[in-house]
């Protein structure tokens, strides 16, 4: 017996001195290059040293197209690629990239016979994409794009930019043209046949849209910031889904972009594509579905009017404001400027009548964030919540969309929906797009019924016009108040 407990003890001593023994499998890393998953043993996982995310160096560095060579005597690791030239020396701090000092995060280390190194000297100085998933314990790398051969002039940017053609495909695949984020919908241009790959991500929450065979066009390069890494951000303001929007060059060979969503909490989208030249992906559903066409919206149940009993209390709304300039129009004017002028023309309208009582979520070029105008509605218990937009979809689509649209989230203000868009497609004179169903938080967290006008598009040249008009907006402002008035009988 005492005999069995010594053995146990010195079983269980070695395992506490050799931690690594046994858990391999439940602690297991991945390398991701370009979207794919590399093959990697027990003996080349990831580690996380001092919080640096260390890596394999010559499976990565050869993955990478580079030579690796290790000097036993003198323990360093010089690794060249067409000119590049970068040496590394076991425990030490720095590290000589092309003749320059660098400065590691970590030393590099052995793990067994496998030299490891931080992961954010490979991206710095190979130009690769780098990323670390800390919930799935990942690493992911995209190569920097390939030099063009000597006999090919070269690019004035340095990102994958493809010569068009009338399809907008070349070698390289389909040109992404522009992104857009506006309406919790995400709106990409392409020039081309495209099926994405979307999926949401746990831990941070985010949703990846992945466009297989694509690369920036000339004018995505003109219109968004593109990084010598071939990625950027997106500029999203005052959204509680939404923080950021980034993209970037995910694959070079083939070349392929990678768009992602980073989100505040988890949300549920659709994506449209119905291959006219724009992908959509759509936060304001109440479900994940693939990927679809436009369906028109199941008929719902009407409400009565609201029954007249003083002075009904209407919230208009004017969309954007302030730091927040909304939609861009071909012209270079803002959203939020025709967005207020129509809102003081129907307040204009609506201040001398007896029976209501009009209040505005602004009158000049400030910005109340979403919540503050849902909330102004909700404290004032109002009787009804409208709000003034223009739509827009970004350059180089191959549609132009002209048109009225108008949408509501709740069965309650379906009728005041139709009451008001009967009314405001005459007076635009454009075409009708619909009374539509959509999420929308202005219209979702309001307590009384609410709709949002689209009332014409931004991004096409004759609605434009008419958008900055006076007469349109005086219009626009005369039908809004029919239909209010209508709806309240």
């Amino acid at each position: 017996m005492k005999k069995y407990s010594f053995w146990a003890l010195l079983l269980l001593l070695l395992v506490l001195v050799a931690p690594g023994i046994g858990h391999a499998d439940s602690a297991a890393t991945h390398i991701n290059l370009n979207g794919n998953e590399l093959a990697i043993t027990k003996d080349t996982q990831v580690q996380v040293v001092n919080g640096s995310v260390m890596v394999p160096l010559r499976l990565v560095a050869e993955q990478l197209g580079y030579s690796v060579k290790w000097d036993n005597v003198t323990k360093m690791v010089t690794i060249e690629q067409a000119g590049t030239t970068l040496k590394l020396v076991l425990n030490r701090a720095t590290a000589e990239s092309s003749g320059k000092q660098v400065q590691l995060d970590n030393p590099p280390i052995l793990s067994g016979s496998i030299t490891l190194v931080p992961l954010r000297f490979v991206g710095e100085e190979t130009g690769t994409t780098v990323g670390w998933d800390n919930p799935t314990k990942t690493v992911y790398l995209t190569s920097p794009p390939k030099a063009p051969l000597k006999s090919e002039p070269a690019e004035t940017n340095s990102a994958p930019v493809g010569s068009e053609t009338s399809s907008g495909v070349n070698s390289q695949g389909a040109a992404v043209t522009n992104l857009s984020f506006s309406d919790n919908r995400l709106s990409i241009a392409v020039n081309g046949s495209v099926s994405p790959s979307v999926f949401a991500m746990t831990g941070k929450d985010r949703i990846v849209i992945d466009l297989p065979n694509t690369f920036y066009s000339q004018s995505f390069v003109q219109n968004l910031s593109l990084g010598n890494k071939q990625n950027g951000t997106l500029e999203v303001i005052g959204n509680p889904d939404v923080s950021t929007v980034r993209y970037s060059l995910f694959s070079n060979s083939p070349s392929a972009i990678r768009v992602v969503i980073d989100l505040n909490r988890a949300k549920t989208y659709s994506v449209i594509n119905a291959n006219d030249g724009l992908i959509i992906v759509d936060l304001n559903g109440t479900g994940t579905t693939p990927t679809t066409t436009i369906a028109p919206a199941a008929p719902a149940a009407t409400v009565p009017p609201a029954v007249v009993s003083g002075k009904k209390r209407i919230v208009i709304d004017a969309g954007h404001g302030g730091k927040d300039p909304g939609g861009i129009s071909v012209n270079k004017r803002k959203e939020k400027d025709f967005a207020l002028a129509t809102a003081l023309k129907i307040e204009e309208l609506l201040k001398n009548d007896p029976d209501i009582e009009v209040v505005l979520t602004r009158s000049d070029d400030s910005y109340p964030t979403l919540q503050d105008r849902v909330r102004i509605a909700n404290n004032l218990n109002a009787d009804l919540f409208l709000s003034i937009h223009a739509n827009s979809i970004p350059a180089g689509s191959k549609s132009n969309p002209s048109g009225t649209e108008t949408y509501y989230t709740r069965n309650e203000s379906l009728q005041f929906a139709e009451i008001v868009h009967k009314y405001l497609v005459p007076a635009t004179g454009l075409s009708d797009r619909g009374v539509r169903q959509s999420s929308l938080h202005v219209t979702r967290e309001t307590k009384m019924p609410a709709i949002l006008l689209e009332c014409g598009y931004l991004s096409n040249a004759n609605d434009e016009a008419l958008l900055y008009s006076e007469d349109f907006q005086q219009r626009v402002a005369e039908a809004i108040v029919a239909g209010i008035k209508e709806y309240l009988g």
